[in-house]
């Protein structure tokens, strides 16, 4: 069974196998918690997505499913990127958020992480409820079927911290 662990804080900053970006499509970096991994990876994660857009992944990468990169100067050996629905588009497609986390976890098991930190994906900029987006978080990393031992949800605030320790209580 995996343990779920909550942490107030900053992902960059989490000493984990995976550490999972809320990405946009393009996988070339962003704002918010996009824009903190890039810049604290550095540039070896941009040169990743840069291949895998030259590769697999020329339209960019698709809602709701995961790929891999370095995580550079992170203290993490991988970066596992997620393209997360936007609320006002997909609020009535909950399936697709769920699917970021399953995603994710799917990849980690390939490259065989066991510690996976995740942000509260889709609730910034995207729009999502926090409260929807967690339930849905812990839900589906609850019943997902995966060898990783620990899923650990990094947030950024006291509101998301505090929506997040109600549902693992």
């Amino acid at each position: 069974m995996t343990a779920i662990t909550l942490v107030q804080g900053d992902i960059t900053r989490e000493s984990v196998d995976a550490i999972v970006n809320a990405a946009n499509s393009s996988l070339l970096g962003g704002g918010g918690v996009d824009g903190a991994i890039h810049r604290r990876g550095g540039p070896a994660i941009l040169a990743d997505c840069r291949r895998l857009r030259a590769s697999h992944y020329g339209k960019g990468l698709a809602t709701g499913r995961a790929v891999a990169t370095t995580a550079g100067e992170l203290d993490a050996r991988w970066v596992i990127h997620t393209v997360g629905p936007v609320y006002e588009a997909y609020g009535n497609d909950p399936s697709l958020l769920a699917s970021c986390y399953r995603e994710s976890l799917k990849v980690a098991d390939e490259l065989g992480a066991r510690t996976v930190a995740f942000p509260a994906i889709s609730t910034g900029a995207y729009g999502w409820p926090m409260e929807d987006a967690a339930r849905i978080a812990v839900e589906t990393v609850r019943t997902a079927e995966t060898a990783v031992e620990e899923v650990r949800f990094v947030l950024f605030d006291d509101t998301a911290y505090d929506v997040f320790a109600e549902l693992i209580r």
